[in-house]
Parts: C-alpha cells; sequence; structure tokens
C-alpha cells in the first residue's frame, strides 16, 4: 500500500512512543528544497538555536508527551554537498528540538547495513519503505505489510554502530 497525503502525515501525528528513520543515500532530491539549497550555495545560514518550524515545534511538543524521534544517517566522507545542506538546514535544528539524531560513518570500514533501502519506523511495528531514484528522487513511501523484526534489528544495529550528530561534526 503506497502512503500519500493524509496517511503520510498520520504516520507523525498518530505514533504512540517513536518515530525513527535510517536514511542511505548522499543526497534526496526534493523539489520544495530547491530554494533552500541555492540558499545555502550562497553562504547563507540559519541560527539553529533561533530557527522553528513546524518540524521542529513538532518534535518538542512529542518530546514534552514522552514520544521520541529519531534517525541514522548512514554516509561516507567526503560529505556531498547535499549532506553538507542537511547538516546545517535540517540536522543541527532538529537536533536542538529534541530529535535523537545518529551517523554512521562507513567510510574506513564495512558498511553493517549494506543494501538495506530508507525506512521509518513508527512503534517498532509499522515500517514504511522509502523508494527512491539512484539519485536521491523520491518514487514512492510503501507500507511494509509483513514482519517489523528485521527492521527493528537494522534500528539496534544502526543505533549501536553510530555516534550522536553533534559529536559527529565536532570531532
Amino acid at each position: 500500500m503506497l502512503l500519500d497525503g493524509d496517511e503520510w502525515q498520520a504516520m507523525f501525528r498518530d505514533f504512540h512512543t517513536q518515530a525513527w528513520r535510517l536514511e542511505t543515500l548522499p543526497q534526496y532530491l526534493m523539489p520544495q528544497e530547491a530554494e533552500e539549497i541555492q540558499a545555502f550555495k550562497d553562504g547563507k545560514r540559519i541560527d539553529p538555536h533561533a530557527y522553528t518550524s513546524t518540524y521542529t515545534d513538532r518534535i518538542k511538543r512529542q518530546l514534552a508527551e514522552g514520544k521520541t524521534n529519531g534517525r541514522v544517517h548512514v554516509l561516507t566522507r567526503p560529505l556531498s554537498e547535499y549532506l553538507r545542506f542537511e547538516f546545517a538546514r535540517y540536522y543541527e535544528p532538529h537536533a536542538t528540538a529534541g530529535e535523537d539524531i545518529r551517523i554512521l560513518d562507513v567510510t574506513d570500514r564495512v558498511n553493517p547495513l549494506a543494501g538495506i533501502q530508507d525506512f521509518w519506523m513508527f512503534d517498532r511495528s509499522t515500517v514504511v519503505l522509502m523508494n527512491y531514484e539512484p539519485d536521491g528522487r523520491q518514487i514512492s513511501r510503501e507500507l511494509h505489510e509483513s514482519d517489523p523484526a528485521p527492521f527493528i534489528e537494522y534500528q539496534r544495529i544502526a543505533v549501536a554502530e553510530s555516534v550522536p550528530f553533534r559529536e559527529y561534526v565536532s570531532g
């Protein structure tokens, strides 16, 4: 079952304890980001401590409700231009809002999640596969209708093998 619109938004609104994401691509081509990416290329930066959005507001509200949001991004150095943008424009303010963002750098090591595609997991029970073209253009979001156990294990590995975002960027 493909998810879009209200059904997709409901995943983020209606989860009970945890929304978690695995990201594996060096770039994501989202048309709505084009202007912000150009501003980043032009040297414009945001203040992550002053920045607010519906996403950061939701993270803060859910954290106050006892819900967690997290992700691990698997990457290699050198960072792509998109990843530098993502770190500055999204990860820094989202981490400030309370999202648990972690980095799994596989530059000098074997990737323990090689071949695993991007996904979101909600409450460790509902998995949504994120389908992308090789260049990072999103094709679809698809509800995984089988056992979530492999994805719970992918999450365990990703978290165990990664470091917190702020530790990664400061080291």
